[in-house]
């Protein structure tokens, strides 16, 4: 077994190697690639960040995922990768000494921006809940907020209660992006191009991967990083293609968990808190909806995964970049969207409906659906790190 598990890694790092064009310091690619495709094979140990503890002075390649809901870092230890995640959200109260000193004594993480406190991260959350109101968000449909004038600030704060600047000046740190979207507004250029200056100004080399890439990296290493990859998240979901690491075609609706929310919230008269929490607390699109409620959610989660098969059957069959695959891939599918019973059921139904220009062998559920961007982000940041 433990033979055939080691044959099994020289196979995948000998096709990665075959994908590189430069030959310069072949023996360091050599190394990074192993180091990067044993870390494929590692648990993910996941903890939310604490009041009070102390943001980490990474030693190596960092994956950090900067999502809707949470920010995420993820680095490679000896048995497991570490990950550590912070709700990527805030709460503003008036400013005053008093509220001050009383937030530094509990070790709340603020900033004070124009008479207000920003509370951030879980924190924000808290205060959210005494004063019967919403936190606010510095990412909306998976990309900075454009109504948030305060946002690059924010998510500069969240992620300083993660990480510190590296130990080695320059250290490597890839981070997820979404893919070219195929409907709604947004720039994805604006967004990239700020969270790249943002790390670099913290020490860091900043790489972006796709989304989706991400996931194929973090779950398709026993099939040669070969198959479609999809990030079912808060703002987004994210698709990718990928033939042996390298991603052939990528994309993204902007239509996810946050929209099913809404639309079923909007349907029912309930706030989208209210729809997110019960989706949250154990739906299962498998069983019969007995409320209008679980009504409600299992339409709009039905109308997300036709409308997400629907565009991954147009966006293959529109291009010609369609590699040519010698058997059936895979399609992984990961993110917080992705968490409730019968998602797979239900995409596995919607693939019956369309005819891809690509075999699929399987549809399954990402081994940590919440952590799999980081995790991936991780593994690239790994193999590109000198």
């Amino acid at each position: 077994m433990i033979k055939e598990h080691e044959k099994r890694l020289n196979l995948l790092k000998e096709r990665l190697d075959n994908l590189k064009e430069e030959t310069p310091s072949e023996g360091s690619k050599d190394s990074q690639t192993d180091l990067a495709v044993e870390a494929s094979q590692k648990p993910i140990v996941a903890t939310e960040k604490e009041l009070g503890q102390e943001a980490d002075r990474p030693s190596g390649p960092v994956g950090i995922d900067i999502g809707t809901t949470h920010i995420a870092v993820a680095q490679n230890k000896r048995n497991h990768i570490n990950l550590v995640k912070q709700l990527n959200a805030f709460f503003t109260i008036p400013e005053s000494n008093f509220t001050r000193n009383i937030l530094r004594q509990n070790d709340v993480t603020f900033f004070e921006q124009d008479g207000l406190f920003y509370i951030i991260g879980y924190s924000a959350e808290g205060f959210a809940n005494m004063f019967a109101a919403n936190t606010r968000r510095p990412m909306e449909r998976g990309l900075l907020s454009a109504n948030e004038p305060y946002a690059i600030k924010v998510i500069n704060a969240i992620i300083s209660t993660l990480i510190l600047k590296p130990k080695n000046f320059g250290e490597t740190i890839c981070f997820g992006v979404p893919g070219p979207y195929i409907d709604g507004t947004g720039s994805v250029v604006y967004h990239e191009s700020v969270i790249k200056r943002l790390l670099s100004s913290m020490g860091y080399t900043p790489v972006a991967i796709n989304e989706g890439l991400a996931v194929v990296m973090s779950e398709l290493a026993d099939e040669a990083f070969t198959g479609i990859g999809i990030s079912m998240g808060g703002g987004m979901c994210n698709v990718c293609l990928s033939y042996i690491s390298v991603p052939v075609v990528t994309f993204s609706i902007q239509k996810a968990g946050d929209y099913i929310d809404a639309m079923a919230g909007i349907s029912v008269g309930e706030s989208a808190t209210k729809m997110k929490l019960i989706k949250e607390g154990g739906l299962d699109l498998l069983k019969e909806p007995r409320s209008r409620i679980t009504l409600a959610l299992h339409i709009f989660y039905e109308e997300l995964i036709f409308n997400l098969v629907e565009s991954l059957h147009n966006v293959l069959s529109s291009t010609d970049r369609i590699p040519k695959i010698s058997g059936p891939i895979p399609v992984v599918l990961s993110g917080g969207t992705a968490i409730p019973g019968g998602v797979k059921e239900k995409f596995e139904s919607a693939l019956k409906t369309v005819r891809l220009p690509v075999e699929i062998s399987s549809v399954r559920i990402a081994e940590d659906p919440l952590h799999a961007t980081a995790k991936g982000a991780l593994i690239k940041g790994m193999s590109e790190g000198e």
